[in-house]
Order: structure tokens, then C-alpha cells, then sequence
């Protein structure tokens, strides 16, 4: 037979009470230290997320940046192309221009040549039909002369084109010839002859004739003034 001592219900629960509090108190004391070893207090989660949106944040700036910079390089590229195009685009201009001037002096050249093919009224046979003359720089002489025949199915027409040139050297008469002398042509229906000459110094340039013949003689002579 043995004899306990019976504890009050009240005091038994302050008991209970009592421990589980320590026992509480003591897992709160475990998990607080847990979280400062592990460095996860409530300002790092919060400084953690505050990072890793500005992380986000940044991002999209790069990215927005990396687009801006994708147009600007497409913009630069295309201006680059227009610019190239329009360099070539005038070369190719100025060269037409040119070509086309060029065009232009010779077709005003033929259409003046085609003009004195229109057959004179009346004579036939070989005739000089005109003579140009131009000064070019300061002593040469571009000269040209068309020569035709009048008549249709004329037989070619065999023989010299003589030019002299006339003027004055220091108030003199002077007068001159083509270095090589008279050239030989041959004229079916019409012909065309040029070349140059030059002056000799402080020569002054006053007319030009020209003169063509054959064995039977002077077909034709015309001159023109400067």
C-alpha cells in the first residue's frame, strides 16, 4: 500500500502551463536563431524583392535601349544608302549632261551640214557649197569645208582641196598655207573636210579660201572673213 500526494487540478494545469511555455519559448528562441544564421530577417526579404524588381527593371530599360539602338542603326544605314544613291545619281546626271551637250554640238554641226546639202538653183558639176573657220585658243585654226555635187548620179568627182589663210604679222600682209599643201579628195555626192592649222605668232587672222580643182583646172573657190 502506498501513499501519494494528490496536486490540486488548478496547480497541475499552471504546471502544464508553465512548461509548454518554456517549451515555446525556447522553439521561438531556435527559430529566431535559425533565421539569423541564414541571414533571412524580414528587411533582407524585403531589400531581396526590392532587388530583383529593380533587376526586372533594368532589363526592360536595356531592352527598350537595345531597340532604340536597333532603329537608330537602321535609320543610320538607310541615310548611308540614300546618301550613296544620290552621289550616284548625280555623277550619272552631270554625265548625261554632258553627253548630252556634247549631242547637242553635233547635231547643230550636221544640221548645219545637211542644210548646204540643199542642191543650189541651177549649175552642176563639183562645188564648194561653204567654209567654216573658228579660232581655237590662241594660234590654232579649226577649219571645215563641204564640198558637194548637185546633180543626181553624178560620176566621182577626183581632185585637190587647196586652203589659204590670210592676214596680217606686225602690220604686214601675210599669207599662209596647209603644211602638207593640197589634199586629194574624192567626192561622189557630197564631202566633208576639216582639220587644223596653226598661226604663227602674232599672226592675225583675216580670211580663209578654199579652192578646189583637178587636172582641167579651178572647179571652185569660196573664202570667209574672221
Amino acid at each position: 500500500m502506498s501513499v501519494r500526494s494528490a496536486l490540486p487540478w488548478p496547480f497541475r494545469w499552471a504546471v502544464f502551463a508553465i512548461v509548454l511555455g518554456f517549451c515555446a519559448a525556447i522553439g521561438l528562441w531556435a527559430f529566431e536563431f535559425g533565421k539569423d544564421i541564414a541571414g533571412l530577417e524580414k528587411g533582407s526579404k524585403e531589400e531581396l524583392t526590392r532587388l530583383r524588381n529593380e533587376v526586372v527593371s533594368l532589363h526592360q530599360e536595356l531592352d527598350k535601349a537595345k531597340e532604340l539602338r536597333d532603329q537608330a542603326q537602321s535609320v543610320a544605314n538607310t541615310a548611308g544608302t540614300l546618301v550613296t544613291a544620290e552621289k550616284a545619281a548625280q555623277q550619272q546626271l552631270v554625265a548625261q549632261a554632258q553627253q548630252l551637250e556634247a549631242d547637242n554640238r553635233r547635231l547643230r554641226d550636221d544640221l548645219g551640214f545637211f542644210e548646204k546639202l540643199i542642191p543650189a538653183s541651177g549649175g552642176d558639176g563639183v562645188s564648194i557649197r561653204g567654209v567654216q573657220a573658228e579660232l581655237v585658243g590662241a594660234s590654232t585654226v579649226k577649219w571645215q569645208v563641204l564640198v558637194i555635187q548637185a546633180s543626181k548620179n553624178a560620176p566621182e568627182f577626183v581632185g585637190r582641196l587647196e586652203l589659204s589663210f590670210s592676214g596680217t604679222l606686225n602690220g604686214r600682209p601675210w599669207v599662209g598655207a596647209l603644211p602638207e599643201g593640197s589634199r586629194a579628195v574624192a567626192v561622189r555626192q557630197y564631202g566633208r573636210f576639216d582639220g587644223e592649222f596653226e598661226l604663227p605668232p602674232q599672226v592675225v587672222l583675216k580670211l580663209v579660201s578654199a579652192k578646189v580643182s583637178d587636172a582641167a583646172g579651178v572647179k571652185s573657190t569660196q573664202s570667209i572673213k574672221l
